[in-house]
C-alpha cells in the first residue's frame, strides 16, 4: 500500500499542470486576420488611372458645390472683414492696401498677377499630382490623402467663418485689380461673381495648396533647384493674394492651419510623411 500511495503521489507530482492562458499566446485567428486586414488597407498602393481621375473630379465639384452653397452673409463677412483689419494693425502687419496699390500702378505685373491667381492655383496642384502618379506611385495616396483632407477641413471654415476679402471692405480703398483691368484672375470678380461665393475668403485655400506643392516637391525632388523653386511657389502666391486684395494675411495663416490638419491626418493613416514613404509599390 505505501509503495502504491508513493508512486501515485509521485505520478501526480510528476504530471504536467493543466493549461493556462499565457500572455505570449498568439492572438486568434479572427483577430490576427482583422489586423492583417487593416494593415492592407493602410498600406500605399498603386493607383488607378480611372479611378484618380473620377476622385478628383467627383471631390472637386463637390467643393465647390459645398462652398458655393455656403450662405454668404454679406453682414456678418464685412463684420469679420473689419475684424480682421484691426487685428491686423494691433499687430502690425496691415500692409496689404499699400502693397495693393503699389502692385497696381504697374500695369503688366498686375496684370500678370491677376491670371497667375486664376490659373495656377490649378494647373501646379494637378501637376504635381500627375507628377506622384507617374514618378512616385507609392507616395501618392499620402500625399493625395494630406490635399483632400485640407480641402475639406477648409469648407467648416466658410461654413463658420464667412468673411470679405479686402477689395469688398467698405469705407477701404482696396483696388479690385481684376475690375480695373478686365481681367479674368478671379471667380469672385467681375461676370463670374455670380458663379461663386465672394465671401469664402477664410481660409485661402490658395496658400494651402500652394504650399501643399512646394511641401511635397521639396520631400520628393532631388535636385536642389526643384526643391528651392517648390518652396518659393507658396511665397509667391501669398504676395499674389495680397497684391489682388483677395485675402489678407491672416487668410494665408487659416490655409496653413488647415494644411497641418491635412498632413496630420495622412500620416496618422500611413504612420509616415509622403517623402518617408517607399517611391515605388509591388
Amino acid at each position: 500500500m505505501g509503495e502504491a500511495t508513493a508512486r501515485t503521489l509521485e505520478g501526480r507530482t510528476a504530471a504536467p499542470p493543466p493549461t493556462e492562458e499565457r500572455a505570449d499566446r498568439p492572438p486568434a485567428d479572427g483577430a490576427t486576420q482583422q489586423r492583417t486586414g487593416l494593415r492592407r488597407l493602410r498600406a500605399p498602393r498603386r493607383p488607378r488611372l480611372w479611378f484618380e481621375v473620377l476622385l478628383i473630379a467627383v471631390s472637386y465639384w463637390t467643393y465647390s458645390l459645398v462652398r458655393n452653397a455656403v450662405p454668404e452673409q454679406r453682414a456678418a463677412a464685412l463684420r469679420n472683414a473689419d475684424w480682421i483689419w484691426r487685428a491686423e494693425h494691433t499687430l502690425q502687419i496691415a500692409v496689404e492696401n499699400s502693397i495693393n496699390h503699389a502692385v497696381n500702378s504697374v500695369t503688366w505685373l498686375i496684370v500678370g498677377m491677376n491670371y497667375y491667381y486664376a490659373t495656377l492655383h490649378f494647373v501646379l496642384t494637378i501637376g504635381v499630382l500627375v507628377w506622384l502618379y507617374r514618378w512616385h506611385p507609392g507616395r501618392y495616396s499620402a500625399a493625395r490623402l494630406a490635399l483632400f483632407a485640407t480641402t475639406a477641413v477648409a469648407l467648416l471654415g466658410y461654413y463658420l467663418f464667412p468673411l470679405a476679402p479686402p477689395r469688398l471692405m467698405l469705407g477701404e480703398s482696396f483696388v479690385d485689380t481684376v475690375v480695373v483691368h478686365h481681367t479674368w484672375g478671379s471667380m469672385a470678380s467681375g461676370n463670374l461673381a455670380d458663379m461663386s461665393n465672394q465671401y469664402a475668403a477664410m481660409p485661402s485655400m490658395h496658400i494651402g495648396w500652394s504650399t501643399w506643392c512646394g511641401v511635397i516637391i521639396a520631400m520628393v525632388a532631388r535636385p536642389v533647384w526643384a526643391k528651392v523653386l517648390g518652396l518659393l511657389y507658396p511665397l509667391a502666391t501669398l504676395v499674389v493674394i495680397v497684391a489682388t486684395a483677395n485675402h489678407f494675411w491672416l487668410d494665408a495663416v487659416g490655409g496653413l492651419l488647415c494644411l497641418s490638419f491635412g498632413f496630420a491626418v495622412s500620416f496618422a493613416w500611413f504612420g509616415a510623411t509622403p517623402g518617408r514613404l517607399e517611391r515605388r509599390v509591388a
